[in-house]
């Protein structure tokens, strides 16, 4: 008979004040020698020591209970909120912003940096893993361009909300901790048409294993630093990728990452945004929620972005050809360090590799055990149905675990109503119902099988921009119940939750054009 071993119990909650900060980023690469917060061009260095700038009156506004609790960390106190807001700094803490370059739009614009981020320190989590917390608004760095290092209320929020979302949704992300206000205006051009207008400020508290980012590796390359670039490199291999032996190893293991994280944005209707260079994790996390969206009415050629509107080179259906682009210009930056032909091969792993999560997770979410040869014109025509009419992408997916067969071609569709933006016609309610009839026949099962499988990868709860927007209107008048709530629903994405059905519905034709709440700016 075994022994009966003790139980382990997790260690309590601490507050932010009791916590034994590391520096490891700050420690093991070269920094800024320069010790001037001014904005400038920054060499030889891959961060530059920076103090956040404090606010006039700083309020938690919201706490990621479940990411608290993975850190050790309890909701924060006066103290613990006034270092979430960049008032204070703790002992052990090194602040700094990061030093990094990147292709935006497609174009080299050279130095970027942490304009308005500043990692405050790491931490060790509970579960043994290490993490970086870093404020996001919280004042002027070096690479501030011509910015003034803040952010609004509206882009924070939905930093805060997207990121948890993310995670819940089985995502590779960067997570959030809180979310502070300032008591301080910020003036915006939220549309870029010359009208800039004060809007209430705010700080967001990220928290990753690491922010370093491909644009990271790419200034030293740029500016001829190949030693920095080394050590860059071999920081991050010693820290993040402790398994693998070679540089070769390592660009192929962020190739493959990329890859599945295409795949994931994919199949739940995520469009980035702003894929730029300095956007992408070396990790392989979504990164910097600036102008995202989610599919609502299917289209390939949507953009979130504004700015991207006339070119849609961020569009969803292009996602995964950025991805590669991206992971091109990160292996001309490694060329000093690594052979052009074990590049390549990481390049040709990205796209095996996103061929093979994408076609497996489209399996998942028809509810069959895989896409075979023979299964072009069922695949071809489900897009063909999507993109026929106005079609909401997250409830076509969720109702069709519910479709049963029927000779009745209006009773076969009745599950996927929901999902349409207007009122289908009888050719379209034919056209889904032949569809239909041939995806019933391949799938093989009734809908009482095949609906708790399709249910747990189809998600009913995205958060869709003008939910988040109007949780942006209700916290600016005082009132945080709504993003509360949003918040709790969305850490079950995948489940039921009949309650909660009013946060499950297509976007309603007020928000269609309503600023926030379809596409987005940059501004922030």
């Amino acid at each position: 008979m075994s022994a009966v071993l003790p139980q382990r119990t997790a260690s309590p909650l601490v507050d932010l004040a009791e916590v034994a900060f590391e520096n490891t980023f700050v420690r093991e690469l070269p920094g800024d020698p320069a010790p001037s917060n001014t904005r400038r061009q920054v060499l030889n260095a891959s961060y530059t020591l920076v103090t956040p700038t404090p606010v006039r009156s700083p309020r938690l506004h919201a706490w990621s209970n479940a990411l608290g609790e993975q850190l050790g960390l309890a909701r924060p106190s006066g103290l613990a909120t006034d270092v979430l807001a960049g008032n204070r700094v703790l002992p052990g803490m090194e602040p700094y912003a990061a030093r990094y370059g990147g292709h935006q739009f497609g174009h080299w614009a050279g130095q970027l940096g942490d304009g308005r981020a500043i990692t405050l320190a790491e931490l060790i989590a509970r579960d043994g893993s290490r993490q970086e917390l870093q404020l996001k608004g919280a004042g002027l760095t070096p690479y501030s361009r011509t910015a003034d290092g803040r952010a609004v209320l509206r882009s924070s929020l939905r930093e805060y909300l997207c990121s948890e979302a993310m995670h819940f949704l089985g995502v590779p992300t960067t997570r959030a901790l809180s979310l502070v206000g300032t008591g301080e205006q910020v003036i915006r051009d939220m549309f870029y048409d010359g009208n800039p207008e004060p809007e209430p400020g705010a700080v967001v508290c990220r928290v990753a294993p690491s922010f370093a980012r491909f644009g990271n590796f790419q200034i030293h390359t740029a500016k001829e630093e190949p030693e920095i670039l080394k050590q860059l490199a071999d920081y991050v291999l010693r820290r993040h990728f402790p398994e693998l032996g070679s540089y070769k190893e390592w660009y192929h293991e962020v190739c493959r990452r990329t890859a599945v994280l295409m795949s994931d944005w994919m199949r739940i209707g995520f469009v980035h945004g702003v894929m730029n260079t300095d956007n992408m994790s070396i990790l392989g996390l979504t990164i910097d929620y600036g102008p995202y969206g989610w599919l609502e009415g299917y289209d390939p050629m949507w953009t979130p972005n504004t700015t991207d509107a006339e070119g849609r080179r961020y569009c969803y259906g292009n996602q995964p050809q950025i991805g590669l682009w991206n992971l091109a210009r990160l292996a001309e930056a490694l060329l000093p360090i690594v052979p052009k032909a074990e590049l390549e091969e990481g390049l040709k792993l990205y796209g095996n590799t996103y061929r093979e999560r994408f076609s497996k997770a489209l399996a998942q979410k028809l509810g069959i055990a895989s896409i075979e040869t023979g299964d072009e014109e069922l695949v071809t025509g489900m897009f063909g149905v999507l993109n026929a009419v106005e079609t909401d992408f997250t409830l076509f997916f969720r109702g069709l675990a519910s479709v049963e067969d029927s000779a009745d071609d209006v009773r076969l569709v009745a599950p996927l109503l929901r999902a349409f933006y207007a009122e289908p016609d009888a050719a379209h309610i034919a056209r889904v119902a032949a569809w239909l009839r041939k995806y019933l026949a391949r799938a093989g099962s009734p809908a009482a099988v095949r609906a708790p499988r399709m249910n747990g990868v189809n998600p009913k709860y995205v958060p869709r921009n003008y939910l988040a927007q109007q949780a942006i209107d209700a916290l600016t008048q005082g009132d945080a119940s709504v993003l509360e709530r949003l918040m709790k629903v969305l850490e079950r994405p995948y489940d039921e939750q009949p309650e909660n059905d009013g946060l499950a519905e297509r976007r309603p034709e007020w928000a269609r054009h309503k600023a926030g709440c379809s596409a987005l700016s940059c501004s922030s």
